[in-house]
């Protein structure tokens, strides 16, 4: 049963919200049948599935096509679309862009950074939003934690507070100190979604590729449940050896 905005907030301190990636089929079904309550299609495809250097060349043709991809894998679940790189020039290229997300499959949309006037006007027009502060990819100098220094304390507190009475309904904390993401998280009346920042947020997110091994570099901040990567090498080598000997077909 797809989980709906209400349900999610009525979670803020109770259990643990489980979002990963996805941005194929067969990997969102699994997801789904996994019980995943959330599955982020982000903009984070670009660099572990395309093999851009950023966010930054990730489209809205790209996401819609992945969105509409794991909607078909994963009917009942609640998919958040990310809103890629400079998709949110303006209030109404927003509406129109989110607009976009949800006909794909989307249920909300995510948008990084306090984009306030962005994300009221999206809300008002009916599409459920969700924040992000912390660490934000898409304009990062780098993927350094955040939130070390008493200015960006106070920034990232103040962003906080702005995302979250521009209307969003939940959000997303990446790489801050533990401490930062538990007082950010205790300031809000709506559940956060924590990467890279300790335990004490109302749920937790990771990208499926790093989960599963599939690559050959994660953020140190992630856990491989799998090495997925060797399996694909050990199955391509039987297969070239099956094929070399005539074992197969």
């Amino acid at each position: 049963m797809k989980l709906t905005v209400s349900d999610f907030i009525a979670r803020k301190g109770q259990t643990p919200i489980t979002m990963l990636t996805a941005y194929t089929t067969p990997v969102a079904k699994c997801l789904e049948n996994a019980g995943i309550e959330i599955i982020l299609v982000g903009d984070s495809l670009g660099m572990v599935e395309m093999g851009f250097e950023s966010t930054q060349d990730v489209t809205m043709e790209h996401m819609e096509y992945h969105i509409g991809a794991v909607r078909r894998g994963a009917p009942n679940t609640h998919i958040i679309g990310d809103m890629p790189y400079k998709s949110t020039q303006t209030v109404e290229m927003s509406i129109q862009n989110a607009k976009r997300l949800i006909a794909a499959g989307a249920d909300s949309v995510k948008i990084e950074g306090p984009e306030c006037a962005n994300i009221q006007g999206i809300v008002n027009a009916g599409i459920a939003v969700v924040g992000h502060t912390g660490l934000t990819p898409q304009t990062a100098k780098n993927f350094k934690q955040v939130g070390n220094s008493e200015q960006d304390i106070i920034r990232l507190k103040q962003d906080t507070q702005d995302i979250c009475n521009a209307g969003v309904f939940m959000l997303v904390i990446e790489h801050t100190q533990p401490t930062l993401a538990s007082q950010l998280s205790k300031s809000i009346s709506i559940p956060t979604i924590g990467i890279g920042a300790g335990n004490e947020c109302d749920g937790q997110v990771l990208v499926i590729n790093d989960a599963a091994g599939l690559g050959d570099y994660w953020p140190p901040f992630t856990k491989q449940y799998a090495q997925v990567s060797q399996t694909f090498v050990d199955v391509a080598k039987q297969f070239k050896q099956d094929v070399e000997t005539k074992q197969f077909p």
